[in-house]
């Protein structure tokens, strides 16, 4: 048996998905114009799965601020903060989210899923609990089995069901984190996080919210869903990426516990991980700014977010229940998903295929991640290019629905 005969499964899958389209996991851009447009195999190709959602990545003044860090400090650190220490950009980075929080503590991570992975597996460990919502990032399951917690599913959006499993553990040793997130990242849905928090307060829990496709999105000042609903007071600890809203790469964590930065020297993650460089540390500064100067960018998000779920609605198509900037559209069976994304991207519309069992209840999802740089002009061609797919592969219903507010 040779050491990669165990993923055969897996594999094979792969091969008949690809026989039967081309690869939507190795899509090649020829060129990125924008943050709405690409160029692949020769054709203009509008941009809708990306999770730029505010279009940042085009930013000049974060360009410029990205170019002015790489000529005055270099291309890298070569090392993690642990063995080649901080960059001043570094800490300024882990202020400026304090700041942006108003928390007492942040701290910076590589990538959001080394942030999840790190957080999740020091905060608890072995004889603790993590309670996590069955539709949980894969980044968050991972930093579970990394720390050695025992785990427990509840039924995703579910505080009820929470708050019977955190009772069947009332008695238990250890202590209980509760973690879900923002915007789940399939098709879009938001936590019922007052009602999390209500079972946290009763229950004596913790509670960590991953923020990754809620920060710069939901919010007053864009700091997310736990703003949004007026719950930042019950929620312990924030995570989150800057590789959605804010245009770059890398996570954070931010927290008002004490001695969080007993974290720096437990945290593996952390400890053994080079650095982020000066160039995405400086873009990434200039987004946060951005994301507090201009509050107009979350408007023409949400605004374009609803055009495109109510045209896809209206069609006929099987969207989600709530209007978010993810919208995601189930599909049959996987053969016809599979049939339609490569239609779409042959018609100039590149978005997301998601899988099962990446998927909630294992069904097949055309997912698209709107961005605040999208004009009313690329949603209107992209509504009609997905209609006239859909009615060439019979995907939709005799009658279209009205569209759902």
């Amino acid at each position: 048996m040779a050491l990669l005969d165990r993923h055969a499964a897996s594999r094979d899958a792969y091969k008949a998905l690809r026989d039967s389209a081309a690869d939507p996991f190795g899509v090649r851009f020829d060129a990125v114009i924008s943050p709405t447009e690409g160029i692949v195999d020769g054709r203009p190709t509008i941009l809708l799965g990306t999770n730029n959602y505010l279009g940042l990545t085009f930013d000049e003044a974060c360009v410029e601020e990205s170019v002015r860090a790489v000529r005055e400090r270099g291309t890298g650190t070569t090392g993690s903060r642990i063995a080649n220490g901080s960059y001043e950009g570094h800490v300024e980075l882990e202020r400026a989210l304090e700041s942006f929080y108003g928390r007492q503590h942040a701290m910076v991570f590589t990538t959001g899923y080394q942030a999840n992975l790190g957080v999740l597996s020091t905060l608890v460990g072995r004889g603790d609990h993590l309670l996590l919502d069955a539709d949980s990032h894969a980044s968050i399951y991972d930093g579970a089995r990394l720390g050695h917690a025992e785990v427990t599913r509840f039924r995703h959006n579910d505080p009820e069901d929470l708050y019977k499993r955190l009772r069947r553990l009332k008695d238990v040793p250890g202590e209980k984190l509760i973690v879900v997130e923002g915007i789940y990242s399939m098709v879009g849905d938001v936590a019922p996080l007052r009602e999390i928090a209500a079972v946290k307060r009763e229950m004596g829990a913790y509670l960590l919210v991953d923020e990754a496709h809620s920060m710069g999105v939901l919010g007053a000042t864009g700091r997310g869903l736990a703003e949004e609903v007026a719950a930042e007071a019950d929620v312990d600890v924030i995570v989150g990426t800057f590789s959605k809203s804010l245009g770059s790469v890398g996570g954070f964590c931010v927290s008002d516990m004490d001695d969080f930065d007993v974290m720096r020297i437990v945290c593996r993650p952390y400890m053994f991980t080079a650095s982020l460089p000066p160039a995405v540390i400086a873009s990434t500064l200039g987004a946060l700014r951005r994301i507090q100067e201009a509050p107009e960018l979350r408007h023409r998000l949400h605004a374009n977010a609803q055009h495109l779920y109510d045209g896809l609605t209206a069609l006929g198509l099987a969207t989600g229940p709530t209007c978010s900037p993810i919208v995601a559209v189930t599909m049959p069976d996987q053969a016809v998903a599979a049939a339609m994304w490569n239609l779409l991207l042959q018609n100039g519309v590149y978005l997301n295929l998601a899988l099962p069992p990446a998927t909630p209840d294992n069904r097949p999802l055309l997912r698209s991640s709107v961005s605040a740089a999208h004009s009313i002009e690329q949603l209107d061609q992209v509504i009609a290019v997905m209609g006239k797919v859909a009615r060439e592969l019979g995907v939709l219903e005799n009658e279209p629905k009205r569209a759902r507010g």
